[in-house]
Parts: C-alpha cells; structure tokens; sequence
C-alpha cells in the first residue's frame, strides 16, 4: 500500500525573528517540535491511516500490562481479576471513542480537546498535570521491568539498569512522529512473533494449565477465598483503570491521520477505531496472560513465587521449557528491551508534550519540548530509584481516581453536552481569545469528581465504600458536566463566536481546511484552523492574522481578540 508508506514530511521554512517573536519561530520547527502546541496541518500528514494506527499501536507493546495482571490476580483472585478487567474494557471502550474520533477528525491531541469540551484555556492545564504524570508514571514502570531485565541477563544493578533504560530513550524521541512511526512499524512484528508464540507453546504443551488458573483463589484471602465478589471486582478494576489516560497518547498519534473522505473512509474508520478505544482489547489480552502467568510461576515454579509479577521471570519460564536457559535468558531480555523502548519512546514523547504545552501556556514562554523531554524522563528516573515497582498497587489506584474523572469528563461532555444537549459547541475550540479562561462545566466536574473519589479511596467516608473509588469518580464525572453545563447555559465554553477570518473552517468533506494565512508574527504560512484574526491592525490598517501557536506566546496580550457581548 504504497498511500500508506511513513514519507519524510516537509519542513517549513525559517522566518527572522527576535524576542517573543523568536520563541513563536522555534516552536515552528516541526522536525523538533513535531506540533507541539498547535493542530497538525495536513501539509505535514503524509501517512496514511494504516500507519497511523499501527504506530499508535506500537506504544501499547508495553510489559506492565503483565505486571498489572498478576499483581490484580494475586490479590484478588482470578474471578475478581477477570471480571475487573471486564469493567475496565468496557470502561475504556465509552470513554476513549469520542476523544479518538475527534482528535482524528480534527488532528488535535487531547489537551487541545480538554479545552474547548469544558475546561476553558488556562482549565486545561489542571488535566495536562494529570496525562504528564501518567507518562512518567508508567515510565518509570516499564524502565523498571527493562532494569529487572538487563539484572537478571547480564548483572547489571538495578540503579544502573534504571539510568540506562531512561537515557536510551531519549535519542529516539528528539525527531517526533517521523522516527516513531518507522520505530513502531518495524519492530511490531518481531514484538509479536517473541510474546505470542510461546505463550501458544505453553497452552498446547500444558493444557492443564488453563484450569489451575481459573481455581486460582490468589495470594490472600482478603477476598473471601475463592468467591467472585464486587468488592474485590472494584479493586481489580481500579488498578486497570489506572490505564485510562492511555488513551491521550493513542491520540498523540491518531491526531495525524489523514482527511477522512470518501475513498478512504472504511480505511479511516477501522484505524481510529482500532487503535483509539481498541488498544484497550490487546491491553485486556495482556492482563489476563500475566495473571496466568504468575499463576503459572505460583504454582509450578516454588522458588520463583515471589517475583511471579515480574515480565521477564513470567517469559523467561516459558522459554526455558522448550530451549536452552542462556538462550531462553538471551530472548527473555530481548523481549524486555524492545517493549520497554515501544512503549516508553511515546511516555516521553506524549510527557514532553503535555509538559511543554501547559508552561507555555501560563509563562507565554517557549522553551522547546526538548527541554521538557529531559524533565519527564528525570521525573520517571527519580520513581524508578525509589523502588515504585514495590508500591506499584497502590501507586496505580490513587492515580486512577484522577485519570477516570478528566477522561470520563471530557467524554461526557462530547457524548451529552455537543450532542444530546447542544449546549457544548460540536466543533472543537483551542484557541486563546475564543475560550473563557476556565470553564466550570470540566474544570469544577474533575476538581469534584476526582477530589471526592480520593477521599473515598483514603477512606474517608469508611472502609465499606473504599473499594469502590473508581465508580464515584467515573459516576460524578459522567453526570457533573451535563448538570453544571444546564446550571451555567453553556455560557463560558465560547469567549467569542468569531475568529474574524471569512475562510470556511472545513473543507467540502468536512475535514479542516489547508487554506494558508500569512502569520504577522512569525512570517509563516499557517492553515487556516490554526490561525485567528489579530486584535492589532497593520501598518496600513489592514486586517492582520496570527496563529495560535504566536498567540500562545504573546505576553503582550495585544494580538487577543476582545470579548464578545
């Protein structure tokens, strides 16, 4: 499919610039920068959806889904773990199908999204903190499965395993989506062949297997023994949805693909869906093979029952069974390697875009996302030293509380308030003097959602609701924004109905336009979604346009259109 081959996109041309006009200008360096506040224009989208989604996908070939698994399975149980991913599945599948859909409709990532479905511009910022401590969060696990990895292969301590598996990374991530897409496309395969063959070999050679797992009671009895309860499917659940935030960089990739038209519409379709909600299938897939496998460990391997959550003790157990333990050692650690680098070149990627976005945002200044590279990955460094792999149950369901009400949030209002109630605008706004600085349909939904979802988590309102966090968060987060957007009219979600530019937005297929303004500031060519008359005439008088990545970095404030009444 030759439409679908990664093509080395164009670089706009460099403008002359000088103070806050030079920040504007570097952050035009796409190669570097790869759109890191603003719309992806169609210029620099040259794959096509099939590549798209299997880059999206590549970012999912990470380990801690296993760990996850067992460690859900070993507290609970495998009935309340099965049925906990159940919950988690059909969670994620609600939640994730209109964030994907627009941000591939209108190549947008979902910070840019936030902002126009109920958080308002600076809003937003509070759910940037939220993803950005996703990516390091799960950074600094999988660099701790890699680190676990390259001890027991080649002697390496975990500290220095920890340095190593956060510095290989970052070369990877300096040139954006370019070297991603090729990253994620060449080396699925190979992912693919090492994970599912010999979990097929373990299947067909020990088929008994199959049935110690489903008895399995797990390592406590905090549960009940072996009885399936909602308690313990809750707790389950909880730490999977820990997981929901995955979403946002699914979307850091579905926001390049391609204009949906007639011709490629199956095609378009099938990849957003397959890779926006539908990572979640392959991620339920792993949980429950981790699980299996700890119990595979538990109850065969004595000796090994303590490290029963860790990937690459659960790999290296299957390959020793039919090869050489220093070749199955050798393919364990291989195996290790190229998902902790899949998986972990995109948390620092979609971290250092989550990170660059909101600083700009609040100083108006633009320090270049490789700065807030290096900064995501410190952070994740940081964890990894601290042993969060030990904590890493209770790490994930605290976190869970957060990422449940920003993403069921946003949901809801895409879901309720644009399309049931017609009081959120259906198409999506990001740019500064077109949004209210915050919105309290979004902004007020997961300061309550996820405050009063903490507090049942630390037990605040007794140990009987405790468990079941998750559920106050996602059930306040799904009804808050429709009630506070029927309380307020839906009057703080549009500053101004206007841009000031006469070009339609979308093109005849309802994709945005590629129209292109002359920016004011930087001198560069924009398309046309990315730009918004300027509140400052020219020298002549005449109407002048500005991006929005040039507005974000006018501390003047001169460029921003006024309210309208």
């Amino acid at each position: 499919m030759s439409s679908d081959t990664v093509a080395d996109p164009p670089v706009s041309a460099t403008a002359p610039a000088s103070g806050a006009n030079a920040m504007a200008a570097a952050a035009t360096r796409e190669t570097l920068e790869d759109y890191t506040l603003r719309f992806a224009p169609r210029s620099y989208r040259r794959w096509g959806p099939a590549v798209v989604a299997t880059s999206a996908l590549g970012g999912i070939a990470y380990l801690a889904d296993f760990a996850i698994g067992a460690n859900i399975g070993i507290a609970n149980g495998t009935g309340n773990a099965l049925w906990g991913i159940l919950v988690f599945a059909v969670v994620i599948v609600l939640s994730g199908y209109p964030l994907a859909y627009y941000a591939a409709r209108y190549n947008i990532d979902l910070d840019l999204i936030t902002r126009g479905s109920g958080f308002g511009y600076y809003g937003s910022v509070l759910t940037n903190i939220i993803f950005a401590s996703f990516t390091f969060i799960f950074f600094a696990l999988e660099g701790s499965i890699m680190a676990q990895g390259l001890k027991l292969g080649l002697g390496i301590p975990l500290w220095a395993g920890y340095l190593i598996s956060s510095v290989m990374v970052i070369p990877l991530v300096i040139y954006g989506m370019n070297t991603l897409a090729k990253l994620q496309v060449w080396t699925t395969p190979l992912w693919l062949v090492m994970m599912v063959l010999p979990f097929t070999y373990l299947l067909l050679r020990h088929p008994e297997t199959v049935g110690d797992f489903l008895a399995y009671s797990g390592g406590t009895d905090a549960t009940g023994g072996n009885n399936v309860n909602f308690a313990g499917i809750m707790l389950a659940a909880g730490v999977c949805l820990s997981l929901i935030a995955q979403i946002a960089e699914q979307i850091d990739y579905l926001r390049f693909m391609p204009p949906k038209t007639p011709e490629n519409k199956r095609r378009w379709w099938t990849a957003v869906i397959v890779a926006g909600p539908g990572w979640v299938f392959f991620g339920a897939i792993k949980q429950v093979v981790g699980l299996f496998l700890a119990v595979y460990l538990i109850l065969n391997f004595t000796a090994q029952a303590g490290v029963a959550n860790q990937p690459v003790e659960q790999f290296l157990a299957i390959y020793d069974d039919f090869m050489p333990h220093w070749l199955a050692l050798t393919l364990a650690v291989i195996l290790v390697v190229i998902s902790q680098i899949k998986i972990n070149v995109t948390n620092a990627y979609s971290g250092s875009l989550a990170w660059t976005n909101s600083f700009t945002r609040v100083t108006k200044t633009y320090p270049g996302r490789l700065v807030f590279l290096g900064f995501n990955v410190l952070i994740a460094l940081v964890l990894m030293e601290a042993d969060m792999f030990s904590f890493l149950s209770d790490l994930l369901n605290f976190y869970a509380n957060c990422g449940i009400a920003w993403i069921v949030a946003v949901a809801s209002d895409i879901a309720i308030n644009k399309y049931l109630l017609g009081l959120s605008p259906k198409q999506p706004e990001f740019r500064r003097g077109m949004l209210y600085s915050v919105n309290p349909v979004g902004f007020g939904s997961v300061v309550l959602a996820g405050g009063l979802s903490i507090m049942t988590y630390f037990h605040v309102f007794g140990d009987a609701i405790q468990p079941y966090s998750p559920i106050v968060a996602a059930v306040l987060a799904l009804v808050l924004p429709p009630v506070i957007a029927i309380a307020t009219r839906g009057r703080y979600y549009l500053r101004r109905t206007d841009d000031g530019i006469d070009l339609p937005m979308l093109d005849e297929h309802g994709n945005p336009s590629d129209a292109l303004l002359m920016c004011c500031v930087t001198g560069i060519e924009f398309e046309r979604p990315d730009m918004i008359a300027s509140a400052k005439p020219g020298p002549n008088g005449e109407k002048q346009y500005i991006s929005s990545l040039a507005l974000s970095c006018d501390k003047t404030g001169e460029h921003v259109l006024p309210a309208q009444k």
